[in-house]
This record gives C-alpha cells, sequence and structure tokens, in this order.
C-alpha cells in the first residue's frame, strides 16, 4: 500500500472516529468528505482495526476505578479536579448533581468505539476475501467483534446493576447496537440480552481469531477465553468460567519473576511484559500518582517480603500512590493478563471444592511475587481459602479497573460484603453493599436526546 492510501485510510479512520459518537450526540450531523478513501480492502479495514485513536485509547471503566475506594484524596486535590464526574464518582454521588452539564465519559468512549466496531463489521462482510486472505478477512471480523463485546461488558459493569440469574432477564441492560445505521433507535435490552450478545460475539470472535496475536493490541484466541472466564465469573458460573481459563492458559501461561525486576523504576512493568495477553488502558486525572494516596489498609496488607509492596507503590506529598501499571507508564492497565486467570482458576476451584488445586495456582502465584523464603499457603478449609484467594485478587489486580465489578459481585455474599467510606472537608460520605448507587448514571442529555431509561440510583 502506497503512503498517500495509508493516509487516507487513516484520514477515514478519523473521521470514523468524529462521526460515530456515543449515542444520541451531535454525530448525525457530520458528513463524510467525499474525497476520502473508503476502505475497500481486507488491508484496508486491517487498518482501522489497528488504529489506536479508533480502539485501544481507553476503556471505559474509569468510573468504577474511581469509586473502588483502594485510594483516597486529600480535600484540596479532590476539590482541584477539572471534571465533575470525577468528583462525583468519588462520593457516589446522586444522579441529580453527577455530572451537572457533563457529557459522560466511559459512557461516549464505549459507544463510539461500539459504533467504530459495528462500521467495521459491515464493511467488512461486504469484501470478499481472496483466496490467500481468508486469514486476515477473519482476523479483521474477530477482531471488530472482540472490541464490542469488550466494550459492552465493560460499560454493563458500571451502567447496569450486579448480574443475577433470577433477575436478569427483567433487570435492565444496555442500548445494544449491532448494526452500523446510526439513524435507528435503540431501547435499553435486559440484562440478560446484554450478556447474551456479549458471549455471542465472543464465541463467533474465537472462531475466527488466531491462538496467539502478532501484536498485543490486537486480539487473540487466547484474548477471547481470557475475557470469557472474566464474563462467567461476573455472572457466578463458575464451571464456564474454569473451562475458558483452562484453554486460555494451554495457549500461554506465563507469569513475570517479581524479583527480578527493577523496584527503583519509575515504572517497573514493561509494556506487552509476558503475562499480558491483550494490552489495553484507561486513564482519568484523578489516577495521577501525584494525586492518588493508597489506602494505608491496602497497602499495609502486602508481607515485607512481597516485591508487590516495593514494585506497586512509591512515596508521593500526601503518602504511598501507586505506580505499578502494567502498561508501563503513568496510564492504567486495563487488559488481560495470566496473573488474573490463576486467581479466576483458584476460586473456580475452592468454590468447587478442588482445595488443593486451588491452593497450588494461589501458591504458584505467590512464589511469583515473593522475594525469598516463601512459605505455601496450606488449608483444608474452604472458607478460609477461598478468603485468602479474594484478598489476593484485591492485592494482585489493584488499579486494573477490576475491584469495582469485584465489589459489585462479592457483596452479595454477606461473608464479603464491604462498606466503603470516604472524607471530604468535615462530611463522610458512605456506599453500603448492594447500594444502588453502583450503578452510574446516565447523563442527563444522552437520556433527552435518545429517550432511554435512567438508572435507578
Amino acid at each position: 500500500m502506497s503512503n498517500k492510501k495509508a493516509l487516507s485510510i487513516l484520514i477515514g479512520a478519523l473521521l470514523l472516529l468524529t462521526i460515530f459518537q456515543s449515542c444520541g450526540r451531535e454525530w448525525l450531523e457530520v458528513k463524510p468528505d467525499k474525497s476520502l478513501i473508503v476502505p475497500n480492502s481486507v488491508e484496508d479495514y486491517q487498518m482501522l482495526i489497528d488504529n489506536s485513536a479508533l480502539f485501544n485509547n481507553s476503556q471505559p471503566i474509569g468510573m468504577g476505578e474511581i469509586g473502588a475506594g483502594d485510594f483516597y484524596l486529600v480535600f484540596e486535590v479532590w476539590e482541584s479536579l477539572f471534571a465533575r464526574q470525577e468528583k462525583s464518582a468519588y462520593i457516589w454521588a446522586p444522579t441529580e448533581s453527577f455530572y451537572g452539564a457533563e457529557l459522560s465519559t466511559d459512557w461516549g468512549v464505549g459507544y463510539k468505539r461500539i459504533l467504530n466496531a459495528n462500521a467495521i463489521l459491515d464493511g467488512i462482510n461486504k469484501v470478499g476475501p481472496k483466496a490467500n486472505e481468508q486469514h486476515s478477512w477473519n482476523n479483521v471480523k474477530g477482531s471488530a467483534l472482540f472490541f464490542r463485546a469488550f466494550d459492552y461488558f465493560n460499560l454493563a459493569q458500571e451502567y447496569c446493576i450486579g448480574y443475577d440469574l433470577s433477575t436478569a432477564s427483567t433487570d435492565l441492560g444496555l442500548p445494544l447496537r449491532i448494526e452500523y445505521d446510526i439513524n435507528v433507535k435503540v431501547k435499553r435490552s435486559s440484562l440478560q440480552q446484554t450478556y447474551d450478545r456479549i458471549i455471542a460475539d465472543l464465541l463467533t470472535a474465537a472462531d475466527l481469531l488466531g491462538t496467539s496475536p502478532a501484536y498485543k493490541t490486537r486480539p487473540s484466541k487466547q484474548a477471547v477465553y481470557a475475557l470469557l472466564a472474566r464474563v462467567y465469573l461476573v455472572m457466578e458460573k463458575y464451571q464456564e468460567a474454569g473451562y475458558y481459563v483452562d484453554l486460555a492458559l494451554q495457549i500461554q501461561s506465563e507469569l513475570l519473576d517479581y524479583k527480578t525486576l527493577n523496584s527503583r523504576s519509575s515504572y517497573p512493568f514493561e509494556r506487552f511484559n509476558a503475562e499480558v495477553i491483550f494490552q489495553s488502558s484507561f486513564s482519568y486525572g484523578i489516577f495521577n500518582a501525584s494525586r492518588l494516596i493508597v489506602e494505608p489498609e491496602l497497602y499495609d496488607s502486602y508481607s515485607n517480603n512481597d516485591c508487590r509492596k516495593d514494585l506497586y507503590f512509591t512515596q508521593n506529598a500526601y503518602g504511598m500512590t501507586f505506580k505499578g501499571s502494567y502498561n508501563g507508564d503513568k496510564n492504567l492497565f486495563g487488559g488481560l493478563a495470566t496473573d488474573e486467570l490463576y486467581l479466576i482458576r483458584a476460586e473456580v476451584r475452592v468454590r468447587n471444592n478442588q482445595l488443593e488445586l486451588a491452593l497450588a495456582d494461589l501458591n504458584h502465584l505467590r512464589k511469583k511475587r515473593w522475594k525469598s523464603n516463601y512459605q505455601d499457603l496450606t488449608g483444608s478449609n474452604p472458607l478460609n481459602i477461598l478468603k485468602l484467594i479474594l484478598q489476593e485478587r484485591q492485592k494482585e489486580l489493584a488499579f486494573r479497573g477490576i475491584r469495582w465489578t469485584d465489589l459489585r459481585r462479592l457483596n452479595k455474599d454477606s461473608r464479603f460484603a464491604v462498606t466503603l467510606a470516604r472524607t471530604i472537608g468535615n462530611i463522610t460520605y458512605n456506599l453500603l453493599p448492594n447500594d444502588k448507587r453502583y450503578v452510574i448514571p446516565i447523563d442527563a442529555e444522552e437520556i433527552r436526546l435518545s429517550g432511554i431509561q435512567q438508572n435507578e440510583r
């Protein structure tokens, strides 16, 4: 492909980015420039899939991570935050004061990416692959389905209530846009329909994608299996979660040996490191390392012999802050990695009363995190082992956009329920287990333009 054509396709991609904004915004009035080259080959569509401005820039999971309670801010820092929705998510503010005149960033980012995926799915289905292009054609279609599923899953963790099989058929889900026609009005589906769509997209993608990606910013069969394991864990379908963990780890199961890493580095973890299955990130100003203070209870839960205590955290002006992103920079890692898979499988195994196997997974992970003289965790009490695994999830997967989802799932069990509290000025805000504010509101402009139902909070 010539440089000129490549540039034209990139411009076309950026036009798509402009056109396909979230539901109900001004993108309906944007008119394409007919002088731009329309993608018309498998190679063109692969370029769109690889365009980080379209798909790999950010996962829509930041609002949940802000509210998940693993950090706090001093009053002056909270007051100086630019975005009102960041301030609101931090104190779990009521719907009427959550956004002011702002649009919901995570909602917009998620639906922008979904609509881009739909446009690519529509286009690639019209491009017949040549004899030597079937693998490439499959990769484009499978990748678009993966991106759509990932975004629907992440949006569901913020804008829908937690999954419960007994009520999912009547609980509110997401507006499911599965076609690229932006003029079609779409109402909210049921939560069951939302999860059914996520799973259907992923199962189709698994049949299309290669086992491992050429680049870790591209989806793969392993990434599909890892995401399915996460989805089924959230649904509390532990047999299915374990099945897909096994499939993913059969492809690649490597863990980093943390004691070989440089804890003095500003960013100790390399992007695309050996554990990363799919690379993605998320970022809000509130997560800036100069502002964020890790909750002392979380920081103190790491043993002094645990490498993560030095690799994940460092001192700022207010206390301990986080530096351990697998993104390799100031942005937080929002992708998929093998360490999470071991923790999912350990939880699945203990819930299936496979205690020795659960401990084997837990100890295998922890050995790779310890400085020296690691002593295996042992036990015969299923509840105690489960508590150890869940504690390890919080420590290992800190600041990955997972804790909010875990709280929503685990709060349904009184043995693991957590009350969150934050103080701003002289006011203390609390978030009780199963509170309706575990759902983020949709912004008023989206409600006005689309007519969809607001979340009950």
